[in-house]
C-alpha cells in the first residue's frame, strides 16, 4: 500500500461526513523517510523507510516557483482561480473534444480540475475504476471539489495538490520530483522544469519525447519566452540519467540505521549535534594524517557517565573509508591491553593485591594445548619486580598474565560479560591466559561503557540511544573503592613513563583515566578513558583486517582521545573524583627498593608502610641469575619468508649482574649481559648462563625447526 493510500484510507471516514480540512491533510501527511534529530532537535540523519514511495518534507506554497504554479494552471486547470471546483466550460468543452477522440479512436479527454483531481488524491472511491470514472464517481468528485472550495483557499489547494501528486515513478510531491530530477528545491524551479513537471502528471512514465512536446505545450501558455528546444534538452537530461538527489549531510548515519524503524517518524536521540560534528572532524583529520601508515577506518563513542547517553557515535571514516557504511563502534575487534584495567579491579576488590603490591615482570611461557604461550611486552623488553601501579599505567604484559593466573580465568571471564561484553561468547578455556592481554573480541561502544562502569564507582549500566528508552538501574560489578584506585592509577602520568614517557597525548590538561590497547599484528588500535563527566572510546583500523605500520594506541587512537577531552571539557573543567571513605592514602616503601618511596592510594584495611617482595630473602640462591628465556624445552620455529639475518632469539636472565656471559652447545657467544641476542640454528641447542669465573648458573634445553 502505497504513503498516498494510507493517507487517504486515514481520511475517508471523515470526508464522507465533510470535506477534510486543509489542517486534516497536512498533519496526516507521511513522508517515506523517518528524520532522525539530536537531543536539541537539531537534524543528525534520515533514512528512507518506505521502498514504495518517494516522498519528501511538506513543502509551502510560499517555497514552491512561482513558475510552477503557473505552469500547472496553463497546463491542468486554466479557469483554477475562476470556478468554484468545477469548470462548467472546461467539462464542456472536454466532453465535445472526447466525443470526437472517441470516434478516432483514441482515448478521451478528461475535464477534471485541481481541486476535483485533489479530491481524487485524498479518497480512492473517487478515482478512476478501469480505463475511465464512472458517471456516479464524477459526479461525486466534481460534489466534493464544490464542497472543498468552499472551506480551503485556492492557496491551499495548490500546495497539497503539489505536495500530493505522483509525478515519476515513485516521486510523488513537489520536494522528492524537483530534487531527484532537478537536484534542486522546489523554490529554486524555472519555467522549463515547472513545465515538464506539470507534462508529467498526465503520464508519469511517458518517454522524454512525449514530455517533452507537451512541455513545450504548456510552457507557450505559461512562459512564452522559454524556446521548446530549451525544454527539450532539459527533459532530456533529467529523465534520461539517474536521479540527482541533493546530498544532505549525513551527521550520524550508523545512528539511524538502528533507531530509524517507520516512515514519517521524527526519533529523538541521546547525541548532540555539536560534539557529534567534532568526534566526526577529528577522527577524520587524525586518520588522514596517518594514510602513509595503511590505517583507513576509525570509530568513536561518548558518554554521558550519569545518564548511559551516547552523546556521540562515528561509525567510520566516511569517504575516507573503503567500507563507509560498516558500523566500526559495533563491530567486535580484538581488545589489545584494554581488558587489564578489569583484572586489576577484580584483584584489588578481592584484596589480593594493592596498587603497592609487587609483580615480576620477566619472562614467562605457559603451556597450551596448541604449545608455549609465551607474552612478551610491547617494546619486547621486561622490567623485572614492578608494582601494580606501574604494571597497569605502563601496560606491561606479563604481570596481567601473573594476574589472571591469581584470579582464574572463569572469574574474569564472568567480570567481562557482567560488563555487558556480550561478543565474549566462548567458554574461559578457549581464551586462556590471552583473556589478559585483550585475546577477545569486543564492540567500541560495549567497551567504552565498561569503561565507564569504572567512572561510576564499578556499578554498570546500559547505554541509551533513544531519549524515550528507559534504562534498568544500575548492577554492581566492582567495589567503590577498588575502581577509585584503577582510576587514580590509570591517571597518573609519571607510572605509564616507563612505556611512554611523560610527555604523551593520554596526558591531558584536564583530569582524565585512560588506557591504550594495540591488538595483534598492530590490526587494532584503541583508546579508552573517563573524565568526571564523560567517557570516550577510540578504535582505529582497517575494516578490512589488514595491518597498520607502525601505529599504536598511543600514536593512532590517543590523540583522538585527546583532542575529545579537551573539547567536552572546553568550558566545565575535570576534576579528580573524591576519595571514597573506602579508600585511604598511605605512605609506603619497598624493601628491596624496586621503586622510590611515595604515597599510595589503599583499600581500608590493605595499607602497607613496607612492601617487600613475596619471597625475597638475603640468602644467596635468591640473588643468583637464572635464563628466564626461553624456558627449557621451548620449540623455535624459523620462519622462511624472513631472511635469516633478520630473524633473532632474545636470551634473558635475572636478576641482572656484571659479567654475565652466554654459551650455546658450549661455544660463547659474542656478546655478553643479561640480554642478548642469538641467530638461531636448526636442531637441538643446550643454552648456559655463565658468571664472569666461567661457572655455570643456569642450563636450559631448546630446539630449533
Amino acid at each position: 500500500m502505497t504513503r498516498r493510500a494510507v493517507l487517504a484510507i486515514a481520511l475517508v471516514a471523515q470526508a464522507a461526513l465533510a470535506a477534510p480540512t486543509f489542517d486534516d491533510v497536512r498533519a496526516a501527511y507521511v513522508t517515506s523517510e523517518s528524520r532522525v534529530v539530536d537531543r536539541n532537535g537539531v537534524p543528525v540523519a534520515s533514512v528512507r523507510i518506505d521502498a514504495t514511495v518517494r516522498t519528501l518534507a511538506w513543502t509551502p506554497l510560499p517555497d514552491i516557483s512561482p513558475a510552477l504554479q503557473a505552469a500547472l494552471v496553463a497546463g491542468e486547470d486554466k479557469r483554477f482561480y475562476e470556478h468554484a471546483g468545477v469548470d462548467w466550460t472546461g467539462l464542456a468543452i472536454a466532453a465535445w473534444d472526447s466525443a470526437w477522440r472517441a470516434a478516432d479512436g483514441r482515448r478521451p479527454r478528461g475535464g477534471s480540475t485541481v481541486t476535483m483531481q485533489l479530491a481524487g488524491l485524498l479518497d480512492p472511491s473517487l478515482r478512476t475504476s478501469g480505463d475511465a470514472r464512472t458517471l456516479a464517481q464524477k459526479w461525486d468528485q466534481m460534489e466534493a471539489a464544490r464542497e472543498m472550495e468552499r472551506e480551503w483557499t485556492k492557496a491551499q489547494i495548490l500546495e497539497a495538490y503539489l505536495n500530493l501528486v505522483a509525478y515519476r515513478g515513485d516521486l510523488t510531491g513537489v520536494r522528492a520530483a524537483s530534487q531527484q530530477l532537478f537536484g534542486k528545491v522546489p523554490s529554486g524551479l524555472d519555467a522549463r522544469e515547472s513545465a515538464i513537471l506539470v507534462a508529467l502528471l498526465r503520464a508519469p512514465g511517458a518517454r522524454p519525447q512525449v514530455v517533452a512536446q507537451r512541455g513545450c505545450a504548456i510552457a507557450a501558455i505559461a512562459a512564452p519566452d522559454v524556446a521548446c528546444e530549451a525544454i527539450r534538452a532539459r527533459t532530456h537530461l533529467a529523465l534520461s540519467g539517474g536521479y540527482r538527489m541533493i546530498v544532505r549531510a549525513q551527521a550520524a548515519p550508523h545512528v539511524a540505521s538502528k533507531v530509524a524503524r517507520h516512515a514519517g517518524e521524527t526519533v529523538v536521540t541521546t547525541l548532540d549535534a555539536d560534539v557529534q560534528a567534532f568526534a566526526t572532524a577529528t577522527l577524520r583529520r587524525h586518520v588522514a594524517e596517518l594514510a602513509s601508515s595503511a590505517l583507513d577506518d576509525g570509530a568513536v563513542v561518548v558518554l554521558d557517565n550519569a545518564t548511559g547517553d551516547v552523546l556521540a557515535y562515528v561509525g567510520s571514516t566516511g569517504e575516507l573509508s573503503r567500507a563507509a557504511e560498516v558500523d566500526g563502534a559495533a563491530s567486535p575487534r580484538q581488545a589489545g591491553s584494554t581488558l587489564k584495567p578489569f583484572l586489576y579491579a577484580r584483584a584489588i576488590d578481592e584484596r589480593i593485591l594493592t596498587a603497592a603490591s609487587l609483580v615480576d615482570d620477566s619472562p614467562i611461557a605457559i603451556g597450551t594445548a596448541r604449545g608455549a604461550y609465551v607474552p612478551q611486552n610491547y617494546d619486547r623488553d621486561f622490567r623485572g619486580t614492578v608494582s601494580v601501579r606501574t604494571a597497569l599505567a605502563s601496560s606491561l604484559n606479563v604481570p596481567a598474565v601473573r594476574t589472571l593466573e591469581l584470579l582464574g580465568v572463569a572469574r574474569v571471564h564472568d567480570d567481562l560479560r557482567a560488563l555487558g561484553l556480550a561478543t565474549i561468547t566462548q567458554q574461559p578455556d578457549y581464551y586462556g591466559a590471552a583473556l589478559a592481554l585483550g585475546g577477545a573480541d569486543v564492540t567500541l561502544v560495549a567497551l567504552t561503557n565498561a569503561y565507564r562502569a569504572l567512572a561510576n564507582g564499578g556499578a554498570w549500566s546500559e547505554t541509551r540511544l533513544r531519549r524515550d528508552t528507559f534504562v534498568a538501574p544500575p548492577v554492581r560489578v566492582f567495589g567503590e573503592g577498588a575502581s577509585h584506585v584503577i582510576g587514580d592509577i590509570l591517571s597518573d602520568r609519571s607510572a605509564r613513563a616507563a612505556t611512554f614517557g611523560i610527555d604523551n597525548p593520554l596526558a591531558t590538561r584536564v583530569w582524565s583515566a585512560a588506557k591504550t590497547g594495540t591488538s595483534k599484528d598492530m590490526r587494532d588500535n584503541w583508546c579508552i578513558g573517563y573524565t568526571s563527566r564523560f567517557t570516550v572510546g577510540v578504535w582505529v583500523g582497517n575494516f578490512s583486517g589488514a595491518p597498520m605500520h607502525d601505529v599504536s594506541g598511543i600514536t593512532g587512537a590517543a590523540p583522538i582521545f585527546r583532542d575529545l577531552v579537551h573539547y567536552l571539557h572546553r568550558n566545565t573543567p575535570s576534576q579528580a573524583p573524591a576519595r571514597p571513605a573506602s579508600v585511604v592514602s598511605a605512605a609506603t616503601q619497598f624493601d628491596p627498593p624496586f621503586e622510590p618511596p611515595r604515597r599510595e592510594v589503599f583499600l581500608r584495611g590493605t595499607a602497607e608502610a613496607i612492601v617487600r617482595a613475596a619471597g625475597v630473602r638475603d640468602d644467596a640462591a635468591q640473588s643468583t641469575p637464572r635464563i628466564r628465556y626461553p624456558v627449557d624445552d621451548t620449540v623455535i620455529a624459523i620462519d622462511p619468508d624472513v631472511p635469516s639475518a633478520h630473524q633473532r632469539v632474545a636470551f634473558v636472565a635475572s636478576p641482572a649482574i656484571a659479567g654475565l656471559r652466554w654459551r650455546v652447545d658450549g661455544e660463547p657467544l659474542a656478546h655478553d649481559g643479561a640480554r642478548v641476542l642469538w641467530a638461531p640454528a636448526p636442531g637441538r641447542h643446550r643454552v648456559t648462563l655463565e658468571d664472569d669465573a666461567g661457572t655455570s648458573l643456569s642450563t636450559v634445553r631448546i630446539e630449533v625447526r
